[in-house]
């Protein structure tokens, strides 16, 4: 890829109101996941690792830790002259008041001065609360030997799962020839990823008509989308082939975590060749006491675990005291577990106490328990 042939915009700056507590202060890509990540680290690192130099990350709510987190460009390599990772939430500019990104769209309308200062060839738009690995170059290969106007990443879901997502309907040649969003009765199942490679130039144009259009929502699926097909515009659909999760739930996001326990793990955080940057912690390394016992868990740096552990992950500079039982859980960053206390299918959020002997969550549950408050 030439340098700014393609620049990356990431949407993070939705609330994620399906994770309840757990975003209650910071905004849904900034959540942890797997031991010592954040949910933007991988669109992030997907950036690096496919050459992608400039990344503009828009954000909203509740943006100062996520702001000030991914503004560390060296985390990911894109800190040199030539690369750099710039936060950008909306701005009151002298020709509007608005103070919000009112859409998808339109928070990338809001950023066209940002956009246009690199002329970038190509645009890629990502949702920064997603967890996969994906080469963007590879994408962009396709979308430039299908001479499209647009490249919507997919991948097949089950009937049920589709009416979240917006729907692709295909020909036999990858062509886009309709699309539903959400739709109550899918009459296909490959859903889009939210991941987009635009011809920069089109789309400006479509932004700009959709600016002043108030019957809009300013939204990529419900507006632009079918405003390049209602043109007669060429938009292919890129499958993708491999781990993806929208952690857009509780019950989702422990299953991501739960996911790195199998051995037949598609994600792979191991893989080097295909790094997951972060920000580690500087803490001690994780201390496994003598009398504890750890049957198919991660651990991460800085845990003090006394107890048994089984089937979890266990955060960054967690405790797990003596005779506790941590099964099929998640405990994330600072999380404490008196003795004696058994955590059985739940999910503890950043920082909470469990009590001495107490009791959380059961095996016979359905859902995963969130716990937010100390117990």
């Amino acid at each position: 890829m030439k340098q700014n042939e393609m620049l990356a915009m990431i949407l993070a700056g939705g609330r994620g109101s399906r994770l309840h507590d757990l975003t209650n202060k910071v905004a849904k890509p900034a959540v942890s996941y797997g031991g010592k990540y954040r949910i933007i680290d991988f669109p992030l690192s997907n950036c690096a690792n496919s050459g992608i130099d400039m990344v503009g990350v828009l954000t909203q709510y509740e943006s100062v830790l996520l702001g000030s987190y991914a503004a560390k460009g060296g985390l990911w390599g894109l800190d040199t002259k030539d690369s750099g990772v710039y936060v950008l939430p909306p701005r009151e500019k002298a020709d509007s008041d608005l103070d919000v990104y009112r859409g998808t769209a339109d928070a990338i309308t809001q950023n066209i001065d940002f956009i246009d200062n690199y002329d970038p060839e190509y645009l890629l738009v990502l949702s920064g609360d997603h967890i996969y690995k994906m080469d963007y170059d590879k994408m962009l290969d396709f979308h430039k030997e299908q001479d499209a106007a647009a490249t919507i990443a997919v991948m097949p879901v089950t009937l049920e799962e589709a009416t979240r997502f917006g729907i692709m309907i295909t020909d036999e040649n990858d062509k886009i020839i309709d699309f539903e969003e959400k739709p109550a009765h899918p009459r296909s199942t490959l859903a889009s990823m939210g991941i987009y490679i635009f011809n920069w130039k089109k789309l400006r144009e479509l932004l700009l008509i959709d600016k002043d259009d108030d019957s809009s929502k300013h939204d990529f699926g419900m507006n632009i989308i079918p405003a390049l097909l209602n043109g007669g515009e060429k938009l292919v659909a890129y499958k993708f082939e491999g781990y993806w999760k929208d952690v857009g739930t509780i019950d989702s996001l422990w299953e991501a975590n739960m996911d790195l326990l199998s051995d037949d793990n598609e994600l792979n955080l191991n893989d080097p060749t295909w790094r997951i940057y972060t920000e580690d912690a500087s803490v001690l390394p994780a201390y496994i006491g003598s009398d504890a016992s750890v049957d198919t868990a991660y651990i991460t740096q800085g845990c003090v675990i006394e107890g048994d552990v089984k089937n979890s992950v266990i955060f960054t500079g967690a405790t797990v005291g003596k005779g506790a039982k941590i099964i099929d859980s998640v405990l994330m960053p600072g999380v404490c577990v008196e003795p004696g206390a058994v955590v059985t299918r739940a999910l503890i959020a950043d920082d909470v106490h469990v009590a001495k002997d107490a009791v959380v969550g059961s095996a016979d549950s359905k859902e995963i328990l969130l716990v937010a408050e100390d117990v």
